[in-house]
């Protein structure tokens, strides 16, 4: 039986920076859109888990290089079978209000996720969490309700970032964004919903105090204005660099462009169910796309392969399913489908829609690369294989909260999705498996199998099984995968700062060539 392979890092890691200079200086960072919320446990969204990471600290964190470290943990956990995971916590950490971390925080921290289930949108990722049993003041026994394999990487998502819990018990989540409170390098100071949150160095973080003394996380929803911000030095770094505009920073004598291999892919989501305010299916979807050959149809009208080549100036990878070559659970005998106009006019026919079908496809508005200019250009090539598209875009807060989350974004809808434990099990139980807040499918062999996938802790068999799950979910389509994103950031050359494929901003790793 393998469990995690799991390799302790250089102590190094874990130690306090060297003492140095003060925090000095200021940068500023400018993503795509706002956060919906800086409660971490109720979001599922990067722009938020960015900030978030800032504040909140979690028991394991992936460094630099990916791998996985202990962070307010102080070693990789002991798996105590059948199915629970003891954890040491780090002494004399203390939350920015000077309660004090341990294994309290934690058991609140952990069992407000397991308890929150289908009430706070983060809190889908944790389903296998049962309780937690303190063992000593830092020691902590996580039981889950069957063995859980991906246990160690889900801890590393921001979600989980540990909350004090005489501060926080009884608070809505409303009030935990209104004053977000964790143990991170920043301390929060303010937030001026959509134009700015101000963050100030927490000079007595465990780690050391960091370099940069202020971060501000600015959204600029539009590319163009992103990409003139920086030009300008109104910014430091900008994510989402279109590719059209790499040219533009690559020569200017002040910035530099950052690139990485996303984990993220770009698909269309398909309702075949409609769900009720509780995430449970009420019966097929009202609409064409109830019927898997108008999903399949769908899929052969769209030639991702062009995509890529004109609207993402080549700048994207294309995909099988949504996982990429580095998750776990990756197939590589499955193939990305191809164009086919005369298949899925075809499929069309078969489902009793000889003369085509009209849906409308919904999208955000700046949170990924070109992503309006993506969902136009589908839109397009839809209508031309006889699937007459109409499209809405939105800016992103309005089209998860008005949208997304409350099932009103069929019958299609274009969404990114990048998993930091790069498995398999964080793609499709949050997307896939009903019920779930961004779930319009129910296929009760799916969910069994995902079930059980979760429960395998030997790799060889629980990859078999993904790979059998891989199948089922390109037969039945409920969403098509476009492509993988490649992302390019644009960078002020005062900062020293490199992308990583898991998306992750951290002020922490940063530094300021002139110090300030």
């Amino acid at each position: 039986m393998i469990v995690w392979k799991l390799v302790i890092v250089a102590v190094v890691l874990l130690l306090p920076l060297a003492a140095g200079a003060a925090p000095a200086g200021k940068v500023i960072i400018a993503q795509g859109v706002d956060p919906t919320t800086l409660d971490m446990a109720n979001q599922s969204e990067s722009p938020a888990s960015n900030v978030g990471r800032h504040i909140f600290d979690t028991l394991y964190e992936r460094d630099q290089n990916l791998k996985i470290v202990p962070n307010l943990a102080t070693e990789m956990p002991k798996f105590v079978p059948p199915s629970a995971w003891e954890v040491k916590l780090r002494k004399g950490v203390k939350f920015h209000n000077g309660e004090e971390f341990n294994a309290d925080s934690a058991k609140f921290s952990l069992e407000r996720l397991a308890q929150g289930q289908g009430k706070l949108r983060g809190a889908a990722f944790f389903a296998p969490l049962d309780r937690v049993e303190i063992v000593d003041p830092y020691t902590i026994r996580v039981h889950t309700k069957k063995p859980w394999p991906t246990f160690v990487p889900v801890m590393t998502f921001p979600q989980s970032g540990m909350l004090p819990p005489k501060e926080s018990a009884g608070k809505e989540t409303a009030d935990l964004s209104k004053k977000p409170i964790g143990t991170g390098p920043y301390k929060f100071v303010r937030w001026s919903k959509d134009e700015e949150i101000v963050l100030e160095a927490n000079n007595a973080y465990w780690r050391g105090a960091p370099q940069i003394k202020t971060v501000v996380f600015r959204p600029i929803p539009d590319d163009a204005v992103r990409v003139a911000a920086l030009q300008n030095s109104e910014i430091d770094l900008a994510v989402n660099i279109p590719p059209h505009l790499g040219a533009i920073i690559d020569k200017h004598p002040k910035l530099f462009l950052s690139t990485a291999p996303s984990i993220r892919t770009i698909q269309l989501m398909i309702y075949s169910h409609q769900m009720d305010a509780q995430h449970k299916a009420t019966g097929p979807y009202n609409g064409p796309t109830a019927d898997k050959r108008v999903r399949q149809a769908i899929a052969y009208a769209i030639d991702a392969d062009e995509l890529i080549k004109t609207v993402l100036d080549g700048k994207g990878m294309r995909v099988a399913t949504m996982l990429p070559s580095m998750h776990f659970g990756f197939d590589p005998k499955l193939q990305p489908i191809k164009l086919d106009v005369a298949k899925a006019k075809k499929l069309l026919a078969e489902s009793g829609h000889p003369n085509g079908i009209e849906i409308t496809l919904h999208g955000p508005r700046g949170r990924y690369v070109r992503d309006a200019e993506v969902a136009e250009a589908v839109a397009g090539q839809l209508t031309k294989a006889g699937i007459k598209t109409t499209l809405r875009t939105y800016d992103f807060v309005t089209y998860l909260n008005n949208m997304v989350y409350v099932h009103k974004a069929g019958p299609v809808w274009l969404i990114g999705w990048g998993t930091g434990t790069m498995d398999a099990e964080t793609v499709y139980v949050p997307l896939f498996r009903s019920p779930g807040i961004f779930v319009n499918w129910l296929n009760e062999d799916f969910n069994r199998m995902l079930d059980e996938a979760q429960t395998i802790m030997d790799d060889k068999k629980r990859l078999e099984q993904y790979h059998r799950i891989n199948r089922l979910w390109v037969e039945e389509m409920p969403a098509v995968p476009l492509y993988q994103q490649i992302d390019l950031y644009g960078v002020a050359k005062r900062l020293n700062w490199k992308a990583r494929s898991d998306e992750v901003l951290q002020a922490y790793s940063m530094s300021l060539k002139d110090g300030k």
